[in-house]
Formats: C-alpha cells, structure tokens, sequence
C-alpha cells in the first residue's frame, strides 16, 4: 500500500516542512514568557517548531488508527493542514484551543472483558505526539531505570530479562500488584503537579490541562466529562502514565527493593515470603494513599516467581518463558485463520496468518521454549496443508496438483481418492511429500524455528577490518 503523502499528493516531506516554517512565529509575534527560566521559556517554540511537528505528522501517520469524532482519516489530514493549520496555531499561540473530546470504543481484553480506548482526532495526535516528542526529553531524567514502557532504548523484553536477572540472584519471592483502572481513575491534580514541577510555561501546562479535561463522546452520541483518568489511544497518555507512576518508582528504590515496571504492570522481587508479605502491605498503602489509585485485590498476590505471569511470560528455572495463556491466545487465533469454513483465497489467508504470527513471535520469541516452537512449527504447517487440502475439493483437482508438485503418478490415488477428511489427510505422506516444508516457506508459511533460532543464535560478524586493542589513548 502507498504511503500518504505529507502534503495532499504530489507535495514532499521538504515542502510540508517549508510550509511549516513560513507559518513559524516570528520574534515579534511571540507573547511574553509564562516563565522565568529562558530554557523553558523555549519549550513552548520546540513544541510548534517546524522540525518537530513535522517528526510528529511523520510518527501519527506511520501509526495510522481510526479517526476520532470528526471522523478525518489519516489520508485525509494533509489537504486539511494545509487549509487551516495557520488558524489552529494562532488559536494555540493565544491559548484558546479547546482539543476535541476522544472517540470512545472498546477493544477486548486478552483473558476477559473490554478495555475502554479514546481515540483523538488526527489534528490532536499531531499536537499530542509534538508535545511527547518535547516533554519526554525533559522528563527522561527523571525516570527510573527499573521502568521500561514507553522509553526509547527500553521495552519489555529488557524488563523481562531484568527479572530474570534478579531471580538468578536469589529474588525468588515476587509480590505481583495490579493497579485497578489504572489509565481511568489518575488523578489529574496530582498529576499536573508533578508536570509543572518540571514544565513551567503555563501555555503547556494549559493545555495538557485541557487535553486531559477534554471529555468522551460515546456510541450512542452523548458526551461525558473526564474528571479523572488520562485517556488511552493518544500519543501524550504514555508519557504521562510514566509522569503519574514515578513516584512509586522512587519509592520503590528508596526502600531497596528490586522490581521492574512496565506501563502500569510491575512485580516487586525479594527472597523471602515474610519481607513479600510487608511488602505488599506498604505497597498498598502508599498507591492507595499517595498515588490515590486503587489495588485490585482480586489480581494481587504473594508468590513465587516461578508461580507468576509478568508481560504474559513466566521466569521459570532462570529462564524466560511464554505463559499458557499466551500459548493458548496463538493456537486459538492460528486455528480461527486457518479455519476451513473462512471461504478466501490461500493468498489472502496466509497473508493474515503471516502478519499475526511476526507479530505474536517477534514478542515471545524471548521465550527458551525450543521443545514448543518445534511442535507449534509442526502443527502449524499441519493447520495450513489441512487447508490447502480443503480447497483443492475434489478428486481431480486433488490429484491434479499433487502430480504438479512431485507426488508419484502411481501412488497419487491412495490420497486423492481417500474419503479421509482434510486433518487426517494433512499427515499423510503423499500430501506431506507434495507440500513440503521448503514449498510451504516459499508460499509464506511462517517458520517459527527459523525465526527462534535467527534470534538466539545470530550469526557471528567478522570484523572487516582488524582492531589494534594496543594503541595508545590520546
């Protein structure tokens, strides 16, 4: 698919950025700080500059997503930047832009019920991603190096593999604490305090302020306030998540304790059941009693680690592995595309089950689970010889392109003549010799074992050049 231009459809990245510049306040045209420090005093130009609002219509486009209440798509955007940005930034620059309330919709949750998504107009995910870009630089200093959500440079995997670090050290004790709503019940006061603990330009801090204030428009139509909470589905909620859970963080390492959070999911890890038990307790005390959040006691618990799921993955005998629940979510979606009632093409059903499995094993490819990979390999290649023998249908056609791919012309009967069903017949041995392995990877068939081995053991790079390790430092 062709990208969207930045500008209408034959305009280049080099002119939406001239375009930008030339609507660029000049010097007179600013209003007096809201500041005393020059440095922050700046913040607020970093935020409409040309560079960086263009670096955030680049990041909002790649992402995609639906549009929000005005129901602008992303392709959409450029011609109207084009025709009104000179109105938003003179509103932005007087401080009256109100952003648009978020489109609400739901998406389910990977176990059971739905998570509510607010999804912002695409001209607000501009504004949002160019205000991230800006305030992350001036918040990164300040974030722990035990969080990993939302970090250039940090992701789960690096969380999970701290983890395993700490459990080969003896913390073997893990108190797992679920925050209750964690995106919808922040309390904005709290959070805008620690905002302006760092940003004191008031033109930011309004409007983040009204970013947050900004309300829901639901299904039906009607619009409700947002009094608490920072909305998941824009570009500015994870920065501010990271803002809002800080402080836990550095409670957390005053204390001494090992633990690594990623978004609102943490685990604590300490070797013994009695100091895990105090833990939680205090834990609990201080989300609830300075964060004003809320513990869901249901998902909390005291265990082992060995016992515990964090990032749908388990640190198992000093190993990380995926979870069962994790295993289940890929056999159940794998079966539901290679389900032989989904009436599409083989091109068209091994394209989706192409992007889902990339995506499912770039994550859990972390896990040193090779026995599994072998046999998920294996039975995902039975799952798509099954439809390719579903589609071919009839005896004729069935015999037709087993001699085409090599099966022998004298045997070829005892399969296209077998009144077996399609998932008996996956496995037999005129059908594997036909659809072999190599012929299924050039069809597009993922190779799970491939991709595991790829990942844990790259290949050595040879230098091109020989390094001298004995010259002198000058």
């Amino acid at each position: 698919m062709q990208r969207t231009k930045l500008i209408g459809t034959v305009e280049t990245a080099a002119s939406f950025q001239l375009e930008l510049a030339l609507n660029a306040d000049s010097a007179e045209e600013r209003g007096p700080a809201a500041e005393t420090d020059r440095g922050q005093g700046e913040l607020w130009a970093r935020v409409l500059s040309p560079e960086n609002l263009n670096e955030a219509w680049r990041r909002v486009r790649e992402n995609g997503g639906a549009a929000g209440i005005d129901r602008m798509s992303v392709a959409a955007f450029p011609v109207f930047f084009r025709a009104n940005w000179t109105k938003v930034r003179a509103k932005l620059q007087a401080g009256t832009y109100a952003p648009s309330p978020v489109r609400r919709t739901w998406i389910p949750k990977k176990h059971s019920g739905e998570r509510p998504l607010g999804i912002p107009t695409v001209l607000d995910r501009v504004i949002q991603q160019a205000l991230a870009q800006v305030l992350g630089e001036v918040f990164e200093e300040t974030f722990s190096e035990h969080s990993y959500a939302y970090r250039a440079g940090r992701n789960a995997h690096d969380a999970l593999r701290a983890v395993r670090t700490a459990a080969a050290e003896g913390y073997t004790e893990a108190v797992d604490c679920d925050l209750k709503g964690f995106f919808d019940h922040v309390d904005h006061d709290l959070l805008m305090a620690r905002v302006a603990a760092r940003v004191r330009d008031k033109r930011v801090l309004r409007l983040i302020g009204r970013y947050l204030r900004a309300g829901v428009v639901m299904p039906d139509g009607t619009r409700e306030p947002t009094l608490r909470g920072v909305p998941q589905g824009g570009p500015l909620s994870p920065l501010l998540a990271n803002i809002a859970l800080t402080p836990l963080d550095r409670e957390l390492e005053g204390r001494g304790l090992r633990f690594a959070r990623y978004a609102d999911d943490f685990l604590i890890l300490v070797k013994s059941r009695p100091q895990a038990e105090r833990v939680m307790t205090d834990v609990v005390g201080f989300v609830e009693g300075k964060l004003k959040l809320t513990v869901n006691v249901a998902k909390s618990r005291v265990d082992r680690l060995a016992g515990c799921t964090f990032l749908g993955c388990r640190i198992e005998r000093k190993q990380i592995r995926w979870s069962e629940a994790a295993l289940e979510e890929f056999r159940a979606e794998v079966r539901r595309l290679t389900g032989r009632t989904w009436g599409v093409s083989m091109e068209h059903r091994l394209g989706s089950l192409s992007r889902y499995v990339r995506g499912w094993f770039g994550y859990y490819r972390i896990s040193r689970t090779w026995g599994e990979v072998l046999e998920l390999d294996k039975w995902m290649r039975r799952r798509v010889r099954q439809c390719y023998w579903k589609q071919w249908k009839r005896g004729p056609t069935r015999r037709r392109m087993l001699l085409r791919l090599g099966a022998p012309r004298e045997e070829v009967h005892l399969a296209s003549r077998s009144r077996k069903g399609c998932w008996r017949l996956s496995t037999n041995s005129l059908v594997q010799g036909a659809l072999t392995n190599e012929w299924l990877d050039k069809q597009g068939v993922p190779n799970l074992q491939a991709s595991w081995i790829a990942y844990h053991y790259p290949p050595k790079k040879e230098p091109s050049e020989p390094v001298s390790v004995t010259s002198p430092v000058k």
